[in-house]
Formats: structure tokens, sequence, C-alpha cells
């Protein structure tokens, strides 16, 4: 099969690679449409540690099953699903208590570093385990599909968060996943949204998604005028969805006392932390790391278009053009926030086991 292969640090090859094998409990599927993640971009040089070549990267997906393996039930070829894109064990002390994202075993596809290496979705198959599966509704496009792992990632961040009803929230950062965080945001009924970034454009998307102000993140006012529009308090609730100092320490100053930070970016594995004011404001601060069952309400919502990812996709293109676009999203072209690749689409053929 074809697959889009980090074969190097910073190169990537588009080769034949033996298919995937599957396995008892396990499903292949024929992939229709992958996103290129922030992770993939940041994570191919080197730097994260998480992608050590060679590695099939890419875990935003969606397709059709091609094969089940041995004891698998409730799935059958040609089904329209998506995954997750943690593998869970499903039995250890957090998977009992529901918390998979935390599993002792945990693997992410994609993903290849010192503990495990486990090749992705940028491919022609991928095989996953059949408890990552979830159907898609009929009216939902692969496309689409694929982008509820971001959209998953984002309702994980929101649900970690206390909110209350007409609460004023800012989302430090709105890339995929911090514009995703302003869509939920106001899902849960927050009733005022701040939105803070670098680039001018990603900005006008959050205003349009649901933010009412968007403030440009290098004026050197912009916490104080987070304080002028909320009457001088500071705002409910902080989501930092970038992962650098400057971005938690405006974060922490945007919070009203008593307010809760809620940190999804890890772009910098440390960050200066300003532990003074968050003490003595009595502020709470949650982590938050990917998701863990929020699949289907992610789903429901995209086939009822209460959440939208149109505005979100910039590019869909073939998987032979791969390292073009991710070149071009290492770069940070103006105007590119979410690229689709979609690898050849053959008619699925029989598999006998």
């Amino acid at each position: 099969m074809k697959a889009l292969v980090l074969t190097e640090y910073n190169h990537l090859a588009y080769q034949d690679v033996p298919e995937p094998q599957t396995g008892p409990g396990q499903v292949l599927i024929q992939v229709r449409a992958c996103g290129i993640c922030g992770s993939d971009v940041h994570g191919m040089d080197g730097s994260t540690g998480r992608r050590i070549p060679p590695v099939i990267m890419g875990h935003e997906a969606a397709g059709l099953i091609a094969d089940v393996g041995a004891g698998v039930t409730g799935w059958k070829e040609g089904d329209r699903v998506t995954f997750d894109s943690t593998i869970y064990c499903g039995s250890c002390h957090f998977c009992r208590r529901g918390e998979t994202n935390l599993c002792d075993d945990r693997r992410v596809l994609g993903v290849s570093c010192e503990e495990y290496r486990e090749d992705g979705a940028f491919a022609e198959y991928v095989a996953v385990p059949e408890r990552v599966l979830y159907r898609l509704p009929e009216e939902l496009s692969f496309e689409r599909a694929a982008m509820a792992e971001p959209l998953s990632v984002a309702c994980h961040a929101v649900h970690r968060t206390p909110i209350h009803l007409n609460d004023t929230a800012l989302v430090a950062g709105v890339g995929v996943i911090g514009l995703c965080i302003v869509q939920w945001l106001r899902a849960a009924g927050c009733g005022r949204i701040i939105a803070v970034d670098l680039d001018e454009q990603r900005l006008d998307v959050a205003r349009r998604l649901g933010a009412e102000e968007g403030l440009r993140g290098d004026s050197e006012h912009v916490a104080e005028r987070v304080l002028e529009l909320t009457g001088g308090r500071g705002v409910d609730v902080a989501f930092e969805a970038v992962g650098i100092t400057a971005t938690v320490q405006l974060a922490v100053q945007c919070l009203r006392k008593g307010g809760a930070l809620t940190l999804v970016g890890n772009l910098s594995p440390t960050v200066e932390f300003p532990l003074q004011a968050v003490v003595t404001r009595e502020l709470s601060v949650n982590g938050s790391c990917i998701s863990r069952g929020e699949y289907p309400a992610c789903l429901e919502l995209l086939s009822r278009g209460v959440v939208e990812v149109d505005p979100l996709i910039s590019a869909v293109a073939p998987l032979a053009e791969g390292p073009s676009w991710f070149e071009r999203l290492r770069e940070a072209e103006r105007g590119l926030i979410k690229v689709l690749l979609t690898p050849p689409n053959d008619p699925l053929r029989s598999r006998g086991r």
C-alpha cells in the first residue's frame, strides 16, 4: 500500500509499505481522509521526541472498514467509521475508572517514541482495536468526520473547566484546537468569548464561530483591554491553547480572582509559571490531555451543524502531495488552518481470514 513515511527527520517520502495485518479484536480501515495535526508538523524535526523515524504519522482520520479480525462483533466490511487517536488497554486502573486518556499502557496512533512505535493513518490502510471505533452518521462526510479528533480534544478541555451560564471566557491561541474551543464555549452557554492570537485571519474565523472579541496577542495592552471588557474583574475562565510562557502568563493576567485556567497546549515542555499570582488570587488550574468519551457528542453535533469545521478546513489534497503541504504548514503559510490528506480510494477488496 501507499503511505507517507517520515523516513528521517524533516523528510517525508510517499512510498510503498507493507499493508498492516488485522489481529484479533482489530479492524482494518481504508483511510478516506486524515488531517495534518500541529503535533505532526512540530514533531517531525525530532524536537518533541515523539516522531522518531521511521514512522507513518497521522491520527485524525475517518474511513471504511476493510476487514475485521477474530472476535470482532458489531462491525462489518464497508461500515463508515472514525476512531480515537488513543489506543487504550481497557483494563488498567485508569481505564476501569473511565479515564482512558490516562491509560497506563496508552499508545497514540502515528507516534514513535522511546516507549513504543504505532504507525498512523497517512496511509491507504490502518489497523486499530475495535474498542476505539465510532460509527459515522450517514450524512457526515469523511472529511468532516476526520475533524472529530481535534473537536474532541477541545470538548474535553471545556468539560474539564467549571463553566457557568453567561461566564466570560478567554481563549489564548486560536489555531485548530482554539477555534474548536470557541465553539464548545458558545454551546456551553458562555455569554462572552474573547479570542487572542497573532494572526488576524484566525481572529476573523474565531469571530465568525462565536467570539465577540478578537485581540492581537502582540499588542502590549491585551490584558488591559480584557479588564476593560469585563468591568475591571477579568474573565471567569481562560484556555491556553498554545503551550508557551507568554500565553500562559497572559491567560493568568486576564483571569478574575477565583477564576479557572485550563492548559491545553504543550508546544514547550516547560514554561515559566506565575505561581504567586495563581496562589494569591486563588486560581484553579486544570491540565487537559486529549479526550475521553467525547467522540459521540462531537459526531452528533457535527452532523447537526451545531459545531462547524468547514471554516477550519483550508485544503483537501492527495496523500502523495503530503510533503509539500507539511512544508507549507511548517512555514506558517498565511491562510492555512487545517489540511486534510486523502489516500488513493481503490474499491474495497474482499479479505479472507
